[in-house]
């Protein structure tokens, strides 16, 4: 009789390794642990490096991170029976009188692994935390973790008569994975051959990085991800309280594995949780809005209907009068005027006057790290917007907008990159997105909680962006940059366009001196990776 499968790999460590890392984790064999006892630099760097290494958090420390520290102060530490502290003090003010802001006093890193790329966007959602999320482009999932390719294997899909399905049909995806990547890289090779003066591993890096971006959409969304979160006790109360309220069975059985680590280091801030008259209480009333607008949305739009045409990125509302607001806005702190008296003289100026006032609060900005200030919080964008799974899980991580979306399925079909097609590799990647649309169905019948599991990073969804200019600018100057992935380089292009164009805001569009509407260079990632070899040399010398 076999052996019953496991959702998670544990890691297996020696006596040594082991007797170092209690020191600093909070256990040895969960996919969940905080880090404690370590400087907040080091737990900074450390999340950092997670983000583009295929290693554990525990397993990167052990390699990159253990020889650098004097750990022989901290020999008779052991994280992982739990931290015993003086609390009395945060349970009178916090849990008593109920002092929320107490609990933001307190801070976590929080490392949860083997999560879903559906529990992940569940992860990032909330605003009070810092997230660092494992990157497709630097890592191979052609690699096995525990001898398994690296899928969340969902208990209650496996003790039915459709585990063996989804388990033969997952492995199937990702062996069309396996098999794409090595052809893209040869394809990529023969497309932009190596300049002599590159060094081999940046080159080999760039093409690693095209050929992953190219083939990631056939990654289902059960593809297992690493997630850093640096959060304070409010944060995490209000994340468990949400992700125990949804019906996904991983999101319930994760927070658990949250909570368990959490209260071996703030354990006061999250007292109230599970308490059924505090915690329990606010989860049901999530729970139950969730359900009566699941109803009331079925009664009134039946499944009959049929998705209108409409534009992959479209501007659905935006102020007219904004740029006047803004202008006003601009000029309120300089000014001893109440606004609205402002707003009259702005209306009554000539445009190049309004222009010159935009100019002088713009400034003279040298990257796009050199923001103007809040006046550009005052005109708002609202976009609806279908694109591939791949690129709404990198734009839903800017967390400073409004960001809403729709039940991940087949039903919009799926993006096939153009050097997929170039490659000769077309056929694969359809026979690929056939068989995740097929176990996507099947699944839908008895595991509709779960379906979207089945569902490949390239099939589309629909979701809704909300965004002041402010953060406008901050997305879509981050994310037109070359470097950045084709899928949602061109959404946030389009968004620009449509800001200028569409609402007629030139002047805000201008303001985004650094969105970046040139073509999609063969590699993307070879200018920053020789930038990054120079910084490395240079540091070095």
């Amino acid at each position: 009789m076999s052996a019953p499968v496991t959702t998670y790999i544990t890691e297996e460590f020696t006596s040594d390794e082991a007797d170092i890392l209690r020191r600093y984790f909070t256990n040895l064999d969960q996919p969940v642990f905080a880090l404690v006892n370590l400087p907040e630099v080091v737990k900074g760097a450390l999340f950092a490096r997670y983000s583009r290494s295929p290693l554990s958090l525990r397993r990167l420390f052990l390699k990159e991170f253990v020889g650098d520290l004097d750990i022989s102060g901290d020999e008779t530490i052991d994280a992982t029976v739990g931290l015993r502290r003086a609390e009395e003090l945060y349970d009178r003010v916090f849990f008593q009188y109920g002092d929320d802001s107490v609990a933001q006093l307190g801070g976590v890193h929080l490392a949860c692994e083997q999560a879903s790329n559906i529990l992940t966007k569940v992860l990032e959602w909330g605003r009070l935390a810092s997230y660092l999320e494992q990157s497709t482009r630097y890592i191979a999932y052609d690699k096995r973790l525990g001898g398994r390719y690296r899928y969340y294997r969902d208990p209650e899909i496996l003790n039915s008569a459709l585990g063996t399905r989804y388990v033969g049909d997952m492995d199937r995806l990702f062996d069309s994975y396996s098999e794409l990547v090595p052809a893209m890289q040869e394809f990529f090779r023969a497309e932009m051959p190596k300049d002599p003066s590159d060094p081999d591993t940046v080159y080999h890096t760039a093409i690693r990085a095209r050929a992953f971006d190219a083939v990631r959409g056939i990654l289902p969304a059960a593809a297992l991800s690493n997630v850093g979160i640096y959060g304070t006790g409010q944060a995490y109360e209000a994340l468990l309280l949400r992700m125990r309220a949804l019906p996904l069975p991983e999101s319930r059985a994760y927070a658990d594995l949250m909570l368990t680590e959490l209260r071996k280091v703030i354990p006061s801030f999250l007292k109230r949780v599970d308490l059924p008259d505090r915690g329990v209480i606010t989860s049901h009333y999530l729970e139950d809005n969730r359900d009566a607008m699941d109803a009331v949305a079925m009664d009134l739009f039946p499944e009959t209907l049929e998705p209108a045409d409409a534009p992959e990125v479209e501007l659905v509302d935006f102020d007219p009068d904004a740029e006047v607001k803004l202008v006003a806005s601009m000029l309120y702190s300089h000014l001893d005027l109440p606004e609205t008296q402002i707003e009259q003289r702005v209306r009554a100026m000539s445009v190049d006057d309004r222009l010159a006032v935009i100019k002088a609060y713009q400034g003279r900005r040298g990257n796009r790290r050199h923001r103007p200030g809040r006046a550009l919080e005052r005109p708002a964008y609202r976009f609806d917007i279908l694109s591939d799974y791949g690129a709404f899980r990198d734009l839903q991580r800017h967390r400073m907008l409004t960001v809403e979306w729709q039940t991940l399925s087949p039903i919009h079909g799926y993006t096939r990159p153009p050097e997929v097609d170039a490659a000769g590799q077309a056929g694969a990647f359809d026979a690929a997105m056939e068989r995740s649309a097929l176990l996507h169905d099947v699944l839908a019948e008895h595991f509709p909680d779960q379906a979207s599991y089945a569902v490949s990073l390239a099939y589309k969804i629909r979701y809704m962006m909300h965004m002041n200019a402010r953060e406008a600018m901050h997305m879509l100057e981050l994310r037109t940059t070359p470097q950045g992935h084709p899928a949602y380089r061109s959404v946030c292009q389009t968004m620009h366009t449509l800001i200028a164009e569409r609402a007629g805001h030139k002047a805000i569009a201008e303001m985004m001196t650094f969105v970046d509407h040139t073509p999609e260079p063969v590699l993307g990632r070879l200018d920053a990776e020789r930038r990054q070899a120079t910084r490395a040399s240079d540091a070095s010398a």
